[in-house]
């Protein structure tokens, strides 16, 4: 069961199909680390009942969704494992030992956390386990032992009570030094590794939409109907960039323009590979003698040039919807296989190892 390689463990809560906001965040980072690292992909869908439970049937779908994303993205099977985490019983026990070692109220002062309720407007009709999520999030990554995890900027509070998790486990039950450095928690006893992150190029990508009342940029995101789906075809891409948001402040092509906070220009700054062109638009933009049109047909461009490879793989494996089924099943076998591992492990530590 085990390889010499480096484990890696990321994935995401299945709520829709995935966007380039998840591609610059975390998915092409993914993708480039397959060769290096031992990877494990998990699509959460027990987390996504968490604010969809009302609306078990789209969960399912996205499921499907984004497994086909992941494959058309370019995570290969033969490299890496796809899992469904609800199939994988061995994250919901270690979830619930893991409750144990955070307080309620360090649950609730996650950003991330106070994020989603204020941006989802959730007020306090949440459920419990919408908090609880947090928690599981903990046991979705150590059940693997990895020691990396891909991600975006807005998951690295999950992250830090990750590792608080792991410190507390390791001292409390493994008797490793409160003072040991967290790289060296392993070769002193311990069990789960203090996992380290690694954010994409872009922390945060922001939508296609204007800025709320404050002016600030909203991330690109399903549910504010701002986002480019990896799916999206070449007129739907076309359709949805000749209708973002530039600057309010040009009324016509000759007016001089502003790039700082201008989603065209960030959109330009991450996607468009021709710099030299980028730089000179640029100068162009800001001195009023190029238009929004042309620069957006530039950014159609380029997005298209990213997307296109990600449409040919996705065209072959939705002709074989059972290859997916079966990419999920053998990554959700090798999933249990790792996950169970843990789960005895920390149970023999914690004393509850009875019939073991």
């Amino acid at each position: 069961m085990e390889t010499e390689k480096a484990r890696l463990l990321t994935g995401d809560t299945p709520t829709g199909k995935l966007h380039l906001g998840h591609w610059v965040g975390s998915l092409e980072n993914r993708i480039a680390m397959q060769d290096e690292y031992e990877c494990f992909f998990i699509l959460a869908n027990l987390h996504a009942f968490t604010t969809n439970y009302q609306h078990p049937d789209k969960i399912r779908q996205s499921v499907l969704d984004i497994t086909l994303d992941y494959l058309a993205a370019g995570i290969d099977p033969k490299k890496s494992h796809i899992f469904i985490q609800s199939e994988v019983p061995a994250i919901a026990e270690l979830t619930f030992l893991f409750s144990m070692l955070l307080a309620f109220s360090r649950i609730m002062r996650n950003p991330t956390i106070k994020d989603e309720i204020r941006d989802k407007q959730l007020g306090d009709t949440y459920s419990f386990g919408f908090p609880l999520y947090a928690v599981g999030q903990t046991a979705d990554i150590l059940a693997f032992r990895p020691s990396v995890v891909p991600v975006s900027e807005d998951q690295l509070a999950h992250l830090e009570m990750t590792r608080e998790v792991a410190r507390k486990f390791n001292q409390l039950y493994c008797h490793v030094d409160p003072h040991t450095q967290d790289e060296d928690y392993l070769k002193s006893g311990g069990l789960l590794p203090i996992v380290k992150a690694r954010l994409g190029r872009i922390r945060r990508l922001v939508g296609l939409g204007t800025p709320n009342k404050d002016g600030r940029l909203l991330k690109m995101s399903k549910s504010l109907n701002n986002a480019i789906f990896l799916s999206d075809t070449a007129k739907i891409v076309e359709k949805k960039i000749m209708g973002m948001y530039t600057d309010p402040s040009r009324l016509r092509p000759t007016d001089k323009g502003h790039i700082d906070n201008n989603p065209l220009w960030i959109f330009h700054d991450t996607f468009t590979l021709d710099k030299e062109w980028l730089a000179g638009a640029k100068q162009r933009y800001q001195e009023g003698k190029i238009g929004d049109v042309e620069c957006k047909k530039k950014l159609i461009a380029s997005i298209n040039q990213l997307l296109e490879p990600m449409h040919k793989r996705r065209e072959i494996y939705e002709k074989f919807p059972k290859e997916i089924h079966r990419v999920l099943q053998q990554g959700t076998e090798k999933a249990n296989a790792i996950a169970n591992k843990t789960l005895m492990l920390v149970k023999k530590l914690m004393k509850q190892d009875y019939f073991i």
